[in-house]
């Protein structure tokens, strides 16, 4: 277990903000030294990705000398009626910050909207960074400044008034196979960790191995310790994840020995 968390400790450190300072709809991005230390962490394995993420976080942020968490998914109510979540309120140098905590994964379709943050997608389609984008500027953000979270601030001696906003938002980036010479202009170029394919170009990788890793592994970089499929099996696999509309990550072994991360779309 320990190793485990400690990979995807690691590869969560290692993926990229997917902007710089405040390049994106005027969202400022946390900063934060990545320290690569070992992790100590109980954590329910049973979470789903994001509230994992933010566990991950968490416990980076807690390693910081000059930070201190006051609070963490906070619950901001209306008669019982939750209106939404505040990530997390911290001091960084004695400064306080009401930060939120984003990791995605999006693919870049072109026939999509009109510019670069439009044509990023979620892998099945069903979200789209433009619109996590508007729902943090329209929705959560603003959650702060709500007349229901007063009294709350007000129990740790905050006021809205004196609280910075910024966003912890990194990304992994899948680009077309048929296009990996993408320039991206405003999105962080690091964040591109691999690319995509649909059924009909999965002939193209007859001489290729797979693996499907679990969702947790889904932070890792791929590694040659694990046991491969080989592209007819690969292929049979995938056939149910086409039945389900689920586009499948997966690590793809090159001839060369070359890895890298492949979602298969089933759009």
């Amino acid at each position: 277990m320990n190793s485990t968390l400690q990979k995807h400790y690691q590869g969560f450190l290692e993926t990229p903000f997917l902007w710089k300072n405040d390049a994106v709809f005027g969202l400022n991005q946390f900063e934060i030294e990545n320290k690569f230390s070992k992790i100590y962490l109980d954590i329910n394995e049973n979470l789903r990705l994001g509230k994992y993420v933010e566990r991950l976080v968490s416990f980076q942020l807690q390693e910081q000398k000059h930070i201190s968490v006051l609070a963490e998914n906070i619950q901001i109510q209306n008669n019982k009626i939750t209106l939404g979540e505040l990530d997390c309120l911290l001091l960084k140098h004695y400064k306080p910050i009401h930060l939120e905590i984003i990791y995605k994964f999006y693919l870049y379709d072109a026939s999509v909207g009109n510019n670069e943050i439009d044509h990023f997608i979620g892998p099945n389609r069903k979200d789209s960074l433009k619109e996590k984008l508007e729902k943090l500027k329209e929705k959560q953000l603003p959650l702060l400044y709500s007349k229901h979270c007063e009294s709350y601030l007000k129990s740790l001696h905050l006021n809205s008034k004196n609280i910075t906003q910024q966003v912890y938002f990194k990304a992994q980036l899948f680009i077309p196979y048929s296009k990996q010479d993408i320039q991206l202009k405003h999105i962080n170029q690091d964040c591109i960790v691999g690319f995509y394919i649909n059924k009909n170009q999965l002939h193209q990788f007859t001489d290729c191995k797979f693996y499907i890793p679990e969702k947790k592994d889904w932070l890792v970089e791929p590694h040659t310790n694990i046991n491969w499929l080989n592209f007819e099996d690969f292929k049979n696999k995938s056939e149910g994840y086409f039945l389900e509309k689920f586009s499948l990550l997966c690590w793809v072994k090159f001839k060369n020995g070359e890895l890298k991360k492949l979602f298969l779309v089933w759009w």
